[in-house]
């Protein structure tokens, strides 16, 4: 009998939502050696006709949306209006990919003389492993998926242990769409399985989830010598300069630190704040986090649900005590939430920090806010700086100048000026340092999930 892999409502008391198979290590090689027999018919199907299965897929995602909102609530707890979003996300991705990959995919001529053409073709890895984690149960399928697809790989794929009926979900609307037997493929279980799966003869290795689980692979892809594009763990600063319009970046803050209970990989997790401005911004804080409305993510008036699940919720739970340990000041919330049974915790403000406290050394998947003050612009940046992790950062001003000054000198990948988003059809997302290596999305997510070949042809 195989083993089983228990989903739990972290809104319910933990309560059963389903279970699925754990996988072994001999299906896991069978279905990595489906992937390597389907990988040469795959990259030789036109990009057209590959479009044909997206354009497919699309139709049937659409009509199965909402379905894929409620489970995921259900299995993760983000709020259902949360995930409602995250839906429409993802068909918009699908859909500004083809654009793209229309764009990028073709051949393009490098140099050009009277005898001859330097021609640039990307091709197919081949079969990629594919390990994503929770937070963002379809949307982290989708933007790991679709380019590789697109680009004439195929997938074998795991989802996180946190929400594998989602992912049961996602592959069965994979299979309607009529993709070819070995194209794309999904294997159920831990962080076992993702070893195992790694093990494979696979070609690449694309990873979203922590900084400690993504170094392990790329010690391993760089054993086998293979590619590994690595979206890890983050620890984004935002800086508030005494001339910002408080109200836009305080309401800004608060979205950035506490969507999806602030289990955001690029989530603002530490605000510096200029001192003459400093116990205003954390009045309004507070004000605007006391409002928020905690409850069952499936009702639309909630604003946060729980967190993900209550291993997520004790360690939570043990970095804040050792903030107030060390004499921090929680300014509102630093407690779970006595009247509701499952993983919650209140929205919390901490001042009076050092850098030795747990809540600034470590990436804090929560929603918890801490505080600190600056004096200058230079301390600013090294505060900003002070961390292994450089995936993204927020600042806020009135001089446009000095805001682009101290964006040029932050280590990070991404970063918001003034509430302005990061994200869009073209713009690449990764992280310096710790945060990871290699870029998913626009055309320079394309280049990293093929080889490129320049053929030198006569004209």
């Amino acid at each position: 009998m195989s083993k089983k892999l228990i989903s739990t409502n972290p809104a319910k008391n933990y309560k059963i939502v389903g279970k699925v198979d754990i996988f072994t290590k001999k299906e896991i090689k069978k279905i990595v050696n489906s992937a390597n027999e389907a990988k040469l018919g795959w990259k030789k199907t036109s990009l057209e006709k590959r479009i044909e299965y997206f354009k497919k897929l699309l139709v049937i995602y659409k009509k199965r949306k909402n379905e894929v909102a409620e489970l995921q609530t259900k299995e993760v707890g983000k709020p259902i209006k949360e995930s409602k979003e995250d839906v429409e996300f993802d068909l918009l991705g699908i859909e500004s990919n083809i654009k793209l990959a229309r764009e990028v995919l073709k051949p393009e001529i490098l140099d050009k003389t009277k005898i001859q053409k330097n021609v640039l073709y990307l091709e197919p890895y081949g079969v990629a492993a594919v390990i994503v984690p929770w937070n963002f149960p379809s949307s982290n399928f989708f933007i790991s998926c679709v380019q590789l697809l697109l680009a004439g790989n195929v997938v074998v794929f795991k989802h996180s242990e946190e929400c594998p009926l989602v992912g049961k979900l996602l592959e069965e609307i994979m299979a309607e769409s009529g993709f070819p037997k070995g194209v794309f493929s999904e294997v159920y279980g831990g962080g076992e399985i993702g070893d195992i799966l790694t093990d494979q003869d696979i070609d690449v290795i694309h990873f979203t989830g922590s900084t400690k689980v993504g170094h392990y692979l790329y010690k391993k892809a760089g054993k086998k010598f293979i590619p590994a594009v690595l979206e890890m763990g983050g620890s984004s600063p935002g800086v508030i300069f005494k001339d910002a319009n408080l109200d836009l970046a305080c309401s800004n803050v608060y979205i950035e630190r506490f969507l999806n209970c602030g289990q955001v990989c690029c989530a603002l997790k530490r605000l510096i704040v200029h001192q003459d401005i400093y116990d205003k911004v954390v009045e309004k804080m507070k004000q605007r986090v006391e409002r928020m409305v905690i409850g069952d993510p499936l009702d639309e008036k909630t604003d946060m649900g729980p967190l993900v699940a209550k291993r997520q919720l004790d360690l939570l739970i043990k970095q804040v005590k050792d903030a107030k340990d060390k004499g921090a000041t929680i300014i509102t919330g630093g407690d779970v939430v006595p009247s509701l049974k499952g993983a919650f915790f209140k929205p919390t403000i901490i001042t009076n920090l050092t850098m030795e406290m747990r809540v600034l050394k470590e990436e804090v998947f929560g929603p918890v806010l801490p505080i600190i003050s600056f004096k200058t612009e230079e301390e600013a940046i090294k505060l900003a700086n002070k961390t292994i992790y450089g995936l993204s950062a927020f600042i806020y001003g009135g001089d446009l100048k000095q805001l682009k000054r101290v964006a040029a000198k932050i280590k990070a990948g991404q970063i918001s000026i003034n509430g302005a988003s990061y994200f869009s059809d073209n713009s690449p997302f990764g992280g310096y340092k710790m945060s990871g290596l290699g870029r998913g999305g626009g055309k320079i997510g394309f280049y990293e999930v093929t080889q490129k070949k320049v053929i030198a042809e006569p004209c």
